[in-house]
């Protein structure tokens, strides 16, 4: 028997119960289901904006040398009679296919940089380009396409929905993406298996350790073949061992894929493996380094 077939049986009862919420959710996204984004017409009596944004669906689909840049961005929350500037005039530019970890204390908007970035926050001033198309043009479906095709989330809670399995999670972004659910559902089994989880497929998130749902939400967040990786303190509520084990399954994925990846970390074990370290502090940029230009000690970091 090819291993293809044996790959099939092995899987048959996974399908069998996987092909339940994918039929049902894809029948629900039936209209909504072409992998284009939608079309805009331009509004009359604005030639020049429409001119200027006729290829933002072609510029989406490309990938370009710069994968992010945002241009003196700043996020501003009132709180009472209190301003707050969350990101202050924030400048960076992130070429594709390199690992950036960004580091600062609590409060220093490394969280608030990553939600922009991800288009999860507008931005009060300033820009954030995603392969050189200005998210702040974008519509509220626009946004959605972008969210879910060219960008992939990590969070620190996993954020995995606790009723399904490891197969279903991880299959569900695809078919939000209009991916046929026989095709998002190989490609979730594979995905799976590469990050060491082929035999908790039909596991829900109860029955996985906390590294293993860390896992089902790093498969989920490369389900759709994303352009960036957002990473939100993915070690944080592991332990040390399991903690290390995620680090350099994300700097693998990123090799494998050249998928850019941007991490927001107090863990500076996550810098041994980061092409670039962005320090925070206080809402603005402090310093960018190489990291061939920091000295980390792993084996000092590994005793504390």
């Amino acid at each position: 028997m090819s291993s293809k077939k044996k790959k099939h049986k092995r899987h048959g009862k996974q399908q069998t119960r996987a092909h339940a919420p994918a039929a049902k959710i894809n029948q629900a996204l039936q209209p909504e289901k072409a992998k284009n984004p939608p079309a805009r017409q331009p509004a009359a009596g604005n030639r020049s904006a429409a001119a200027a944004r006729i290829d933002w669906f072609s510029n989406l689909n490309q990938e370009t040398e710069h994968t992010v840049m945002t241009r003196n961005v700043s996020k501003i929350y009132h709180l009472g009679e209190e301003t707050v500037h969350a990101l202050d005039d924030v400048s960076v530019t992130i070429d594709r296919g390199e690992y950036i970890s960004i580091m600062g204390p609590s409060g220093s908007g490394k969280t608030t940089l990553f939600n922009i970035v991800g288009a999860l926050l507008k931005p009060n001033e300033g820009n954030v380009f995603i392969d050189e198309v200005d998210v702040a043009q974008l519509d509220a479906n626009e946004l959605a396409w972008l969210r879910c095709r060219k960008i992939g989330y990590i969070f620190q809670s996993y954020n995995i929905v606790k009723v399904f399995t490891a197969l279903e999670n991880v299959t569900l972004p695809m078919l939000f993406a209009g991916v046929p659910p026989d095709e998002a559902q190989d490609r979730a089994i594979n995905i799976l298996e590469r990050v060491g989880l082929g035999d908790r497929i039909l596991h829900t998130p109860k029955e996985l350790s906390g590294g293993q749902q860390q896992r089902v939400a790093i498969a989920r967040a490369f389900a759709n073949r994303p352009a960036i990786i957002l990473a939100d303190e993915p070690t944080a509520n592991l332990d040390l061992h399991t903690g290390e084990e995620i680090i350099h399954l994300m700097k693998e994925m990123n090799r494998e894929q050249g998928v850019t990846v941007i991490c927001a970390t107090h863990d500076h074990k996550m810098l041994d493996i980061s092409d670039r370290i962005i320090w925070m502090e206080d809402g603005r940029v402090k310093k960018i380094a190489n990291r061939d230009e920091v000295k980390i000690d792993i084996a000092e970091m590994r005793e504390k």
